[in-house]
């Protein structure tokens, strides 16, 4: 790789005083939160983010909308070391159905947002994840994770094109400063590395009536595809808007400035298919979905291959590929690719009606342990429980009984096809 650019690099250790009491210490994982609420009936619908969990509240980091969650009446808790909104009063269940029925609008600006520039940055970029990134259309953006030396999930991310030779990166929230620090170490000198973690919020709005929402707005986006990426005037600011989200449904991410968030956020809310989404809600969608959540259904010790994200190794970058490598860990994930693993991530469907949560053993018929629940709970939209685990290779075949024992019981699983209920990204 060429070093004739000088290195531009914007960023020292972060603060982040205009928001934050504290920042506090945490590592890189998907987690930090743990909820149980009681939504419609007597139903309880779980959260799978239960890992490290801290209910201390003043280190806590808020984004621009927390005066507007205290206002809605939002549950708020902490998650990725901020103060986050887990529910509305109409509950997790009502949440989760009105976006797949109609349009949630989600604060996701606890995630960080990366901005590279320079003509190596896709390059440079390539070095550090299995994606085609040299040829990503401009107006596109693309799945991707930075992997380790040993072919482990640093992280996943979304890549877009600016154009002008410039990317745009959306990482996972507790993962931000780390993915920073490491795109520093590994890119300075290729390209300019610009956080704006302070600068610009991120707004989701989800659900099949979502275009029709925005397009009163702005109509070209109803134009967009899925995973197209556009410069949009939204209330007379430009926005960074893609047709993407984390729900299954049809949708946009909208990147705005932090002081127009909540102007931005309050008009979207007036329009009658709009209402507030929280992190519960999120969490039973993307599961639903089959989506996975860093720390969670992947991290360092797990790798694509088994993860079950082989798809988002570009072609090009794998072992045949006309740039093969080049990336962290390419040898030991063409290995695996070519001679398989051990474990596999798999969705899990109980035949009962308990609740497997993460971190279940699951077992054979003998009662030998054969794998692990990743993520579990309820799905409102299947009206039952669901879950994705890892298994031995061996029982990833579809349809296979598997059991898993909660409380000393054993609960039949079958494995079942993923996602659990249909995509519905708009393709053209």
């Amino acid at each position: 790789m060429s070093t004739t650019f000088s290195a531009t690099v914007i960023w020292s250790a972060p603060a982040r005083p205009s928001r934050a009491i504290r920042k506090p210490d945490s590592p890189c994982c998907g987690t930090a939160c743990m909820y149980s609420v009681a939504s419609a009936g007597s139903t309880a619908l779980h959260g799978t983010l239960n890992k490290e969990l801290n209910m201390s509240t003043e280190s806590l980091l808020t984004t621009p909308l927390h005066a507007l969650h205290r206002e809605l009446g939002a549950k708020m808790v902490p998650f990725a070391g901020y103060d986050m909104p887990v529910q509305y009063p109409a509950g997790v269940m009502k949440e989760h159905l009105h976006t797949r029925a109609q349009a949630g609008l989600f604060d996701v600006s606890h995630m960080g947002q990366i901005r590279l520039t320079g003509a190596e940055a896709a390059r440079a970029l390539e070095t550090l994840v299995p994606v085609d990134i040299l040829d990503l259309p401009v107006g596109m953006q693309r799945y991707a994770m930075f992997t380790s030396e040993t072919g482990g999930i640093l992280d996943d991310l979304m890549v877009a094109n600016l154009g002008n030779d410039q990317l745009m990166l959306v990482v996972n929230a507790a993962c931000k400063d780390q993915d920073l620090a490491h795109l520093c170490k590994h890119l300075a000198g290729h390209c300019k590395i610009e956080p704006l973690f302070e600068e610009r919020a991120l707004l989701a709005l989800q659900g099949p009536a979502a275009v029709t929402v925005l397009a009163r707005l702005a109509p070209e986006v109803a134009k967009m595809t899925f995973m197209q990426f556009a410069s949009v005037k939204l209330l007379g600011v430009q926005c960074y808007v893609s047709r993407s989200g984390y729900t299954g449904e049809d949708g946009y991410e909208i990147s705005v400035p932090a002081d127009q968030a909540e102007a931005l956020a309050r008009r979207l809310l007036e329009e009658p298919e709009v209402a507030p989404i929280g992190l519960g809600a999120r969490d039973s969608l993307r599961l639903e979905a089959g989506l996975c959540l860093y720390g969670h259904d992947m991290d360092t010790q797990t790798s694509p291959v088994e993860a079950s994200l082989l798809w988002a190794i570009s072609r090009v970058r794998r072992a045949d590929g006309a740039r093969a490598g080049g990336f962290p860990g390419a040898e030991q994930i063409f290995a695996q690719q070519q001679k398989g693993v051990e474990k596999k991530r798999v969705g899990l469907l109980p035949q009962e009606r308990t609740l497997v949560r993460e971190g279940t053993e699951i077992v054979d018929e003998q009662g030998t342990v054969i794998g692990t629940v990743c993520s579990g709970g309820f799905g409102p939209t299947l009206a039952g429980p669901l879950a994705m685990g890892y298994l031995h290779n061996n029982y990833t075949a579809l349809e296979t009984l598997v059991w898993a024992v909660v409380r000393g019981k054993r609960v039949p699983m079958r494995v079942a096809k993923m996602p659990f209920v249909a995509q519905r990204y708009f393709r053209g």
